[in-house]
Order: structure tokens, then sequence, then C-alpha cells
């Protein structure tokens, strides 16, 4: 941690590495006029460890108010270069004497930090966007349908750098190959199911799940004719998909024998078993707690509503630091791992869907592949920027993206607007989420000071000098004036 102790307000900087929340403390109570965090450009050559640390950190951090400032700032040449200095001055003073450090607080070269911008103030009449689309099945009008839904939004303690590669741009990415995959299959009539599919990306996911709030309103309470409103066989939502050898189905309700919901979980356990030998599966049961402030998972947004809904993860509970991190970057999230877990996903729909045996499962893998390319410039897509929903308004072009992903593959594509109660908000965001700060190299304020004090004193001394002269010289004269004789 680099800073000055003596006679200044001090900016705190400190690196990744360097970070703990013991030591964010101590500068809050040190009345610290900001803290600069630095973040390496390429997460990936942090150690695991130090990763993992902080994604601990980040909820302590967002709970803490405080009246200090903190940035965050990704490392390049001149911030190096200022935390270099700025640590070798703060080291030379704490093992010197105070003449020392007072001679060197007064010739040492400082740095002044100044941000860009006005005070954050909240935003009015912010939209958040969910998208809808659907595959038709054949064969009548009562058909059941099966939901595929993922959030795509990402969060963590600084907007700008909230990326979301595993959580969810996994899970988007997985969404919007299963539409490609059974787009291509619902264009052939001996493949086209007597499933209708729905697919739903939905907004505001870091948000309690808002987006999916709002369409369960609008498709239950506020119309007479939808896809949820009848048959729904059961609700399958995708979340950090990522990373791990662990695949878990979250439920709030064990599925029934002999329901839809059982034969996905059979055939997941089925598939993973035996060509995934290598992935472990499982069941975590939770019921849903209507006391907490906010829910575990998206599935349970449905199953309030009482409809058949589940989440597939990686992660074996909801409370992972994972799922909330500056951290869930590209260069850590598996293109392996997710590549597998599609394959297992898709699998497992299409065995219930056609209700196939493991003879005619075979024919329909030709037709089913997953396309791994695709797959990896969905995820490099999806994490080239950050996605937080502060940051993702209706114009955006990530949503204007994936609204053409999807009618690429889907039917009836349309958006779905999420605005917040004016008189009740259940979200509010500000702007000022990213700004320019500036550092300036300036001598200390007590070097302005000492300055005067010597010119003042080498005025002073020169006046003396001059007054001194002017006598001396007086004096001088009257000694050596010659004398005149009078008579």
């Amino acid at each position: 941690m680099a800073f000055s102790m003596v006679l200044s307000r001090r900016c705190v900087m400190v690196r990744l590495a360097d970070f703990s929340y013991e030591k964010y403390q101590k500068a809050l109570r040190q009345s610290a006029g900001a803290v600069v965090i630095i973040l390496p450009q390429n997460m990936s050559t942090m150690p695991q460890d130090i990763v993992q640390q902080f994604m601990e950190l980040e909820p302590e951090l967002l709970a803490t108010e405080t009246i200090v400032p903190v940035y965050f700032a990704l490392e390049d040449e001149e911030l190096l270069s200022i935390y270099t200095q700025t640590q070798i001055s703060s080291s030379s003073q704490g093992s010197s004497s105070a003449a020392e450090v007072l001679l060197h607080t007064a010739t040492a070269n400082g740095f002044q930090m100044v941000t860009s911008g006005a005070q954050s103030k909240a935003v009015s009449d912010w939209a958040i966007t969910s998208l809808e689309g659907r595959l038709t099945g054949a064969g009548g009008e009562d058909l059941p349908t099966i939901v595929l839904v993922a959030h795509y939004d990402s969060f963590g303690v600084a907007p700008w750098l909230s990326y979301g590669a595993d959580s969810n741009g996994s899970g988007v990415a997985v969404l919007l190959e299963l539409a490609r995959l059974f787009s291509r299959l619902y264009s052939y009539k001996r493949t086209h199911a007597g499933y209708n599919l729905l697919f739903f990306l939905s907004g505001g996911g870091k948000f309690n799940y808002q987006g999916t709030k709002r369409w369960l309103e609008d498709n239950l309470d506020h119309t007479d004719s939808s896809l949820l409103q009848d048959n729904v066989a059961f609700v399958l939502c995708l979340d950090t998909l990522g990373n791990s050898d662990n695949l878990h189905l979250h439920v709030s309700k064990p599925p029934k024998e002999g329901s839809p919901q059982h034969a996905l979980l059979r055939e997941l356990e089925t598939v993973a078993a035996h060509q995934h030998p290598d992935l472990k599966f499982s069941m975590v049961h939770k019921k849903i707690n209507l006391a907490d402030d906010t829910l575990a998972w998206e599935h349970e947004r449905f199953g309030i509503r009482r409809l058949p809904a589940f989440t597939l993860s990686h992660l074996e509970s909801h409370r992972s630091p994972a799922r909330h991190s500056i951290m869930d970057m590209r260069s850590v999230s598996s293109l392996e791992g997710l590549s597998r877990n599609t394959k297992v996903i898709a699998e497992a729909l299409a065995r219930v869907i056609y209700n196939l045996t493991e003879k005619v499962i075979a024919v329909l893998r030709s037709h089913q592949q997953v396309q791994e390319d695709q797959l990896a410039s969905l995820v490099d897509w999806l994490t080239a920027q950050p996605r937080a929903a502060q940051l993702l308004d209706k114009d955006s072009s990530i949503v204007n993206t994936l609204e053409y992903y999807l009618s690429r593959y889907l039917k009836d594509v349309k958006r779905h607007l999420v605005r917040a109660d004016k008189r009740d908000p259940e979200f509010v965001f500000y702007d000022q989420l990213k700004q320019t700060m500036n550092a300036y190299r300036v001598k200390p304020a007590i070097f302005d000071l000492l300055l005067a004090v010597c010119i003042a004193s080498y005025l002073g001394v020169l006046y003396l000098a001059v007054q001194n002269f002017g006598l001396l010289y007086g004096f001088l004269r009257r000694v050596t004036a010659p004398r005149v004789k009078q008579h």
C-alpha cells in the first residue's frame, strides 16, 4: 500500500496482490481522500488464491458505507510508475528521523489526483430490456411448452469492469447455441417435435431477476393468451456453466416420477454418466425462502408462480462469490467445460423432446452437433464489453445484437421493458459510473510554505544588508571627509 503519512490528504493506492479488507478499513479510518485499487490487465496472471480472496471481499466492499470514493483502474506503465514512486516515498519516510521526514516531505515530488465528472445522481426512467423468441411445435395447438431462460447482465463492485464471463455469459452462450441447434431440427418435418420451445433472455437478473418477474406478470396476469398459461412441461434456467467438472440441477421441489421434469433429470444423469464420466452430476434441493431480500436462483421466480422450474449450474451454492465479481473474466472461463456442458444439455433435452432410444439418438447427433468455434465466438463477444445492467439501456449494442441473433433462429422475437416504480422503486441506478482520473506532478504544500519562508528570509537579509551598507557608507564618508581650516 502506497501513501504519504505526513502533512497531506492521502490518496491510497493499492495493487490487487497487496489488497486486504484490513488495509482498506485502515485507509478509511485515516480519512483518506480516495482509494485506488489497481487491477492487472491480464487477470490470468494472478494467483488463484488472490482472485478468490478478492471475490470473497467484494460483498464486504459493496456493503460498507463510506464517504471516501473508491476507484478501480487497470494498470498501465504510467499508473505503475506513479505507484512505484509513491511507494518509494512512503517507505523512505517510515525509516527516517523526524527532521529527515520533514525535509523529504518538503523536497520530494508528489502527485495530485483529480477526477472529472459531477456528483452521481439517480437515473430516472431507466428501462431494463428482456428478449423472447419461440419455436412452435408440430401436431396441434395444446402442445406442452419447454422454457429455456438465461439472464444476460453481469455484476461486480465496479460496473464498468463487470464482464461476467461465467456468470452469466456462459448461460447466454448455451441458450443461443441451443436456439441454433433446435431451430435446425425444427426446420425438418421429420424432426419437428411436438413441443413448443420458448427462449427467454432476461434483463436485470442481478437485481433479483426483475426482467423475469415483469415477464411473468405480463404473461400470467395481463393477457389471456400466452404459452406460459397453458401446458408448461418445465422451465430450465441456465446459470454459470463455464467452469468445473460439476453440474448441479437446483430445484425448489424435487420432481415427481413420471413428470417431464423427472424425465429431464433422468436424461441428464444418463448422458453425464455414459458419455462424460468426468462430469459429476447431482440434484440440489433448496426451498424458496420468501423472507430473504433476494432470491437464490432464477427458477425461483417461476416457482413462486407455480411453474415447474429448475436451474442448471456448475455451482453447488447460490452464495458463491463467483456469481457477482469483477474477477469473472474471459481469461478464467473454460471453453472446454462450456462446450461439454452444452452437449450434455442439448442431448438431454433432445431425449425428452423426441422420447428417443439409444438406437435413434445416434442418428439425431448428426443434426445436433455443437459448434465449438461459434460457441467460443459467442463467449468472446459477450465478454468483450461490460454487461452491468446500469450500462445496458434499450438501445444498447449488446441488446440489439442479442435480438438480431435470436431473430436468425427463432420466430416472434420481441422485447419486454421493465421500468422501476417511481413511488416505490425496486431498483435505482446511478450515473457517473466511469470517470477519468488525472495525475499532476506537484510539490507538497509544505514546500510552498518553506519556499515562501526562504524567500522572505532572503529578502529580509538583503534588506538588512542594504540598510547596514547605507549606514556604513555614511559613516565612512564622515570619517574620511577632508576638514576645512577656518581663518
